[in-house]
């Protein structure tokens, strides 16, 4: 594909600085691009590779004497760069139809322009809307509902009643709709809750590889739309993830959780059952949640606290050791000090 510069900025509403007639052939970053290609630049530390790139052309938030060649100048450079590769994105490859080496089940809507592999499993009373497309190995329950312009990606597993939205992506290895871990003590026995709702997830939502999704106790484990999640994320029976919120790696998010819209997440954050995170929220890598969080706060820590507690207690730490040999002495010196005014009054 090749496109000119001036049409690019037309795309994202930018001022060139250069020449407008540069046909521009892709993306890249500025590390690895070549003649031909477009980067961005918004951060400061990557400053020497604005030196030495070799890129065509730039998108930058204030003109730079550091790039000689053309720029186009934008409010947000990320944002921009992100739209023109769009631009250049091969969407993933699609099977022409559907494989007869597919199984297909009884009473199966198949929507058009429908791309199925082979070795795809779909049950039965399954509706599976137009442009979507399935790849290799994926198992599809029975009852399950995938909406238009859907992609899942291979090996994935999507188990009975599970609803998914339009223009979802399910990325490789992912189990949607899995039992709850529900269990009661039966004496010394564990007896398993019956998980007898569904998993709804809507639309424009990006599941990210090897993630879990289990199905609801009773009711539906709900995520809204717009929600993106990392690889292996865990999301327990239950739980409602509300709109646009992102899920960083190897967070867990416990059972009837209730997560507001345009949260963050950190990776590796672990958070406790039956508690409400407010919206815009923001929790900090490896974290653990135990109490509900309001709207707008920014949390770290296990406990997660404050952050802004957290960077103070984080301070601490360190000097801990020698606080307890200060603390220690202290003690002594008080100890005599005791023992001689003890000695004087008698």
């Amino acid at each position: 594909m090749e496109i000119k510069l001036k049409d690019i900025a037309r795309l994202v509403g930018g001022k060139i600085k250069g020449d407008p007639e540069i046909i521009i052939t892709g993306v890249n970053s500025l590390e690895l691009a070549k003649k031909g290609e477009i980067s961005f630049f918004a951060d400061k530390r990557y400053r020497d590779f604005l030196k030495k790139t070799e890129a065509s052309a730039i998108i930058v938030k204030e003109e730079t004497e550091l790039f000689d060649g053309s720029q186009i100048i934008v409010k947000d450079p990320v944002v921009s760069f992100v739209k023109v590769a769009n631009l250049f994105y091969s969407p993933p490859r699609r099977y022409p139809g559907i494989s007869d080496k597919a199984f297909i089940g009884k009473n199966v809507r198949i929507g058009k322009e429908v791309s199925i592999y082979p070795f795809v499993y779909i049950g039965d009373n399954v509706v599976i809307e137009d442009r979507v497309n399935i790849f290799p190995g994926t198992f599809i329950g029975d009852n399950v509902v995938i909406g238009e312009g859907t992609v899942i990606y291979p090996n994935v597993t999507i188990l009975e009643r599970t609803i998914i939205g339009k223009n979802c992506i399910i990325h490789s290895g992912t189990v949607i709709g899995s039992d709850g871990f529900g269990f009661v003590k039966d004496g010394s026995r564990n007896l398993k809750v019956p998980q007898m709702g569904y998993v709804q997830i809507d639309d424009d939502v990006e599941i990210g590889a090897n993630c879990c999704i289990d199905r609801a106790t009773y009711g539906k484990t709900w995520i809204k739309s717009g929600v993106k999640t990392d690889n292996m994320v865990h999301i327990a029976h239950n739980v409602t993830v509300g709109k646009n919120t992102i899920i960083v790696a190897q967070a867990g998010i416990s059972g009837s959780v209730q997560i507001g819209d345009e949260v963050i997440i950190g990776g590796q954050v672990g958070i406790v059952d039956h508690i409400r995170i407010g919206n815009r929220v923001m929790i900090g890598p490896q974290s653990g949640v135990a109490k509900s969080i309001p709207d707008g706060k920014v949390f770290s820590g296990t406990p997660a606290m404050p952050h802004n507690l957290f960077l103070k207690s984080s301070v601490l730490i360190p000097k801990l050791p020698e606080m307890r040999e200060r603390i220690l002495q202290l003690e002594k010196r008080i100890k005599k000090i005791e023992e001689r005014l003890k000695k004087e009054e008698t």
